[in-house]
C-alpha cells in the first residue's frame, strides 16, 4: 500500500465522520478504527510501537462495537469525538511512516507515536469509567450474528473481538451469552481458536480471568470449557500457560460446591496442557499433585473426572522428582484403590500409574506387596483389557525387581492359579500377556518353576504349542523349555507319552508350529532325563529335521544332534560287548 493510497483511505474515512446524520458516529468510528488497524500492517518502521498501538486500537474497537446502540449522552458524544481526533492523528502518522521520508525527523515521529499511544490509553480508561457509571452498557443480546461457514478471516476476527469485549465489560448474563457463543464456534471451527489465541488482544487472558469469577460457577464452567477447547491445539498451549491458566484450573479442582462438569472441563484442560512435559512443573508448583490424587481417591468423583486426573498424573509422572513427590503424597494407595474401580478406563489407568510410580525405584516391602496384591486381584474380576494391562505390569515388575521376594509373593498370592485359568480360557491377548508374565516369573527362581509344575502348567503349555496364534505358540514353547529345566517337571512331562510325541511331531517343517528353537531347547533339556528319552527321539525320525535346523545355525539343534550321536555310539559299544 502506497502513501497516496493510505491518504485516500484517510480522506474517505474522514468524509464518513462528517455525515453523522446518515450513520451513527460510534459505528463510523468502529469502521475507521478497523481501517486504521489494517493499514498499520504494511508499515516497516517502528514496528514494535505500531504493534502496541494496534493492540490498544483493537481493544477500543471491540469495546465500542459491543456498546448499547441507544445511548445518546453528551458525555459519550464528547468521548467519541475525542477518540475520532486521536484516530485521525494516528492515520496521519501511518501516512508519514508509509512514506518513509520521516518528515520532521525520526525522533519527532517516535515522540508522536508515543503521544498517540498515551491518548489511546486515556480513551480506554475513560470508556471503562463510562461503562462503570452505567451511562453506556453492553447490548443485552449478541448484536453480531455468527459468521457463516464460508466467512472470511476478517469477519471471524471481528466476531471474536466482539465476544471478547463482552467478556471484559459485560454484566453476568452478557458474559454467559458470550461464553456460550464462543464455545459453540470453538467446538465447530478450528479457525476460531487460533484467532482467539493469536490475533485478538487479551483473548486468552480474558478466559483465564473468568476461571476465577467469584460466586458464579456457571461462568467458571463455561470459561473452563473454552480454555479446554483452546488447549486442544499444541500451538496455543503456550499462550494459555503464559496467561496463567494452570493455577486457576487447579483451584477449580479444589473448589467445593461447584458442579462436577466444571471440574471435568478444568481437568480436561490440564490433561491437554500437560501433554507437553514442559508444563509438568507448573502443575506441581501450584499444588496440582494433592488435588489430582484427592480426585482419584474420592468416591464422589465421576468416572470422566478420574480419567482426566489420571491423564494429568500420568504425564507429570515422567519427571522423576515429581514422581517421588507423588509417592510421598500417597499416590500408591490412591492408585491401588483405582485398580478396583468399576469403570474400565479408570481401572486401567490406575494399573498403568502403579506401574509408573511403584514398579521403578526402591519401595518398601509392604508397598511392594500391596501393589502385587492389587495387580493379582484384577485378574479375578477385571475386564479383559484390565487383565491384560495388569499382567503386563506384573511382567514389568518382574523385570525391574527380579528378586526372589517378588516371585515368592506372587506365588503365595495365588498368581499362578489365576494365570492358569486365563491360559485355559482367556482371550488371545490375555493369553499372550499371561504367558509372558509366567515365563518372566519362572526365570526368577527354580522354586517358581516347581510351583508351575505343581499347579498344572505343563499340560496347558503343551496344548498351547498348537494354538492358532503364532505368538502364543512361541511363548508357550519358551515357557515350557524353562519349566522342564526342573527334574521333577521332566518326570511329569515324560510320564505322559503323548507329550514327547507332540513335541517331535511339531519339529516337522510342514507343521505350523512354534519357533523351532524353543522346541529343540525343550528336547535338549529332556535328554538329561535318561537314555529312554534319547532313544525315543532318535527313533522318531526327527534327526533329519534337526540337521536342517542345524544348517540354519540353530545352536540347540546342533547340541541335540551331538547328544543323540553320543548316545548312539555308547549303545553300539555296549551292544558289541554284550554279543562277544
Amino acid at each position: 500500500m502506497t502513501s497516496d493510497m493510505v491518504q485516500e483511505e484517510v480522506e474517505e474515512s474522514a468524509t464518513v465522520l462528517e455525515q453523522p446524520q446518515e450513520i451513527s458516529l460510534r459505528r463510523d468510528l468502529v469502521d475507521l478504527v478497523n481501517l486504521l488497524i489494517s493499514s498499520t500492517y504494511i508499515l516497516r518502521c517502528f514496528q514494535s510501537k505500531w504493534q502496541l498501538i494496534r493492540l490498544k486500537l483493537e481493544h477500543l474497537s471491540s469495546s465500542l462495537a459491543a456498546a448499547d446502540h441507544s445511548s445518546n449522552s453528551p458525555r459519550i458524544l464528547d468521548l467519541l469525538q475525542s477518540v475520532a481526533a486521536t484516530v485521525g492523528e494516528a492515520q496521519r502518522l501511518v501516512v508519514r511512516c508509509a512514506d518513509e521520508s520521516y518528515s520532521g525527523g525520526k525522533l519527532l515521529l517516535r515522540s508522536d507515536l508515543d503521544v498517540v499511544a498515551a491518548k489511546l490509553d486515556l480513551h480506554l480508561k475513560r470508556l471503562e469509567e463510562v461503562y462503570a457509571s452505567g451511562i453506556l452498557t453492553i447490548g443485552r443480546a449478541i448484536v453480531l450474528s455468527r459468521p457463516d461457514a464460508g466467512a472470511s478471516r476478517d469477519d471471524i476476527r471481528f466476531y471474536v473481538k466482539d465476544l471478547v469485549s463482552r467478556l471484559k465489560i459485560g454484566d453476568v448474563e452478557m458474559r454467559l451469552r458470550a461464553l456460550s457463543a464462543l464455545n459453540e464456534v470453538l467446538r465447530e471451527d478450528d479457525r476460531y481458536a487460533r484467532i482467539l489465541s493469536v490475533e485478538v488482544a487479551d483473548g486468552v487472558a480474558s478466559l483465564v480471568t473468568l476461571l476465577e469469577y467469584c460466586g458464579r460457577g456457571d461462568i467458571q464452567e463455561e470459561a473452563a470449557e473454552a480454555v479446554a477447547a483452546v488447549a486442544r491445539f499444541d500451538s496455543h498451549k503456550a499462550a494459555l500457560v503464559t496467561a496463567g491458566a494452570v493455577a486457576p484450573l487447579i483451584r477449580l479442582l479444589e473448589t467445593s460446591g461447584i458442579r462436577m462438569v466444571a471440574k471435568e472441563r478444568a481437568a480436561s484442560a490440564l490433561k491437554m496442557l500437560t501433554e507437553n512435559s514442559d508444563n509438568a512443573w507448573s502443575v506441581s508448583a501450584h499444588g496440582g499433585v494433592p488435588a489430582l490424587l484427592s480426585i482419584c481417591s474420592d468416591e464422589s468423583s465421576t468416572s470422566e473426572l478420574v480419567r482426566y486426573a489420571c491423564g494429568v498424573l500420568r504425564s507429570i509422572s515422567g519427571v522423576e522428582e515429581i514422581k517421588r513427590y507423588m509417592v510421598e503424597q500417597g499416590a500408591v494407595a490412591a492408585f491401588i484403590k483405582l485398580t478396583g474401580a468399576s469403570d474400565e478406563v479408570a481401572q486401567v489407568q490406575g494399573i498403568e500409574l502403579l506401574l509408573a510410580v511403584a514398579c521403578h525405584g526402591e519401595q518398601s516391602t509392604s508397598a511392594r506387596d500391596g501393589v502385587l496384591g492389587a495387580l493379582v486381584r484384577v485378574l479375578d474380576a477385571g475386564s479383559p483389557k484390565a487383565k491384560e494391562v495388569s499382567l503386563r505390569a506384573i511382567e514389568n515388575l518382574c523385570i525391574t525387581s527380579p528378586s526372589v521376594a517378588v516371585a515368592d509373593h506372587l506365588v503365595v498370592s495365588g498368581f499362578l492359579d489365576r494365570a492358569l485359568i486365563l491360559l485355559r480360557g482367556g482371550e488371545v491377548s490375555v493369553q499372550e500377556a499371561a504367558l509372558k508374565a509366567v515365563s518372566r516369573l519362572g526365570s526368577a527362581s527354580e522354586a517358581v518353576k516347581r510351583a508351575m509344575g505343581d499347579a498344572g502348567f505343563i499340560p496347558e503349555l503343551v496344548r498351547l504349542l498348537e494354538a492358532r496364534s503364532f505368538q502364543v505358540r512361541e511363548m508357550a514353547a519358551e515357557a515350557l523349555a524353562g519349566v522342564l529345566s526342573v527334574h521333577k517337571n521332566r518326570k511329569r512331562f515324560v510320564k505322559e507319552e503323548e507329550n514327547l510325541n507332540r513335541l517331535l511331531r511339531l519339529l516337522n517343517p510342514e507343521e505350523k508350529s512354534a519357533t523351532k528353537r524353543f522346541l529343540v531347547a525343550a528336547l535338549v533339556t529332556l535328554t538329561d532325563h535318561g537314555t529312554t528319552v534319547r532313544r525315543r527321539i532318535a527313533a522318531s525320525g526327527c534327526v533329519e529335521h534337526l540337521e536342517k535346523l542345524a544348517e540354519t545355525d540353530v545352536a540347540e539343534a546342533k547340541k541335540l544332534i551331538k547328544k543323540l550321536s553320543s548316545a548312539n555310539r555308547f549303545t553300539a559299544i555296549f551292544a558289541g560287548i554284550w554279543s562277544s
